[in-house]
């Protein structure tokens, strides 16, 4: 018998952690159910620690051989679907490529604090930016620079960073939204780039159920 996975989310519109494993889950072609935890509300905590004491989202589930795993954190989760799914190309095969990935992944696992506490994801509004203070600044264009950089160096006709989609697409695909919500200048190349990433049918599918979440006031 096959593994049955169950994703736990947040508000679609607001939950850029979520979407990244959504977006890598949705890569393996792999069955899933959701769980959409409403974020912001008096008993969201209550809510998320139904499925881990972490008191996060996102959350998988495997469900195999009548035992559950339950794995948070958005890094963990794709690194265990790259692991089930290698089908998936969810890594880059050649050794360097990955490990650069990796890095790449990791930076925006661990880094970028004023770019989310500034421009924090609203998935389907476009606003305007404010102003930035030179910390966001930084790192915005250190964002830019690796994408210039991996797509200069490891892209190919498929246009991710390391030529196909892969978990450090999945990582970074949040902040192209977050720059394309907020109208924030980048070059063509990188301009191309994110449209490849908001043209994805997993990323349109998002977007689609975010604007539900906004029409029914939940976002």
């Amino acid at each position: 018998m096959s593994a049955h996975y169950t994703l736990v989310i947040g508000t679609r519109n607001w939950s850029s952690w979520s979407l990244r494993p959504w977006l890598a889950l949705r890569a393996t072609n792999a069955p899933f159910e959701e769980i959409v935890i409403a974020l912001r509300q008096p008993d969201t905590q209550d809510q998320i620690r139904k499925h881990t004491g972490s008191g996060r989202v996102p959350v998988l589930k495997i469900a195999e051989n009548g035992k559950t795993l339950t794995v948070w954190d958005s890094l963990a989760i794709c690194e265990t679907l790259a692991e089930r799914h290698p089908e998936a190309g969810l890594w880059p095969k050649d050794a360097a490529a990955r490990a650069e990935a990796r890095a790449y992944a990791a930076e925006m696992h661990s880094g970028f604090a004023d770019v989310r506490e500034q421009l924090s994801m609203d998935f389907t509004r476009r606003i305007p930016a404010p102003a930035l203070r030179p910390e966001t600044q930084k790192q915005i264009a250190r964002i830019i620079e690796a994408w210039e950089h991996a797509l200069g160096r490891h892209s190919d006709a498929r246009g991710f960073l390391f030529g196909g989609f892969s978990i450090a697409d999945c990582m970074y695909a949040p902040v192209v939204s977050r720059f394309h919500t907020y109208g924030i200048a980048v070059p063509k190349a990188v301009r191309d780039y994110m449209d490849r990433v908001l043209a994805l049918p997993a990323m349109r599918d998002w977007g689609k159920a975010a604007a539900q979440e906004v029409e029914a006031g939940l976002a």
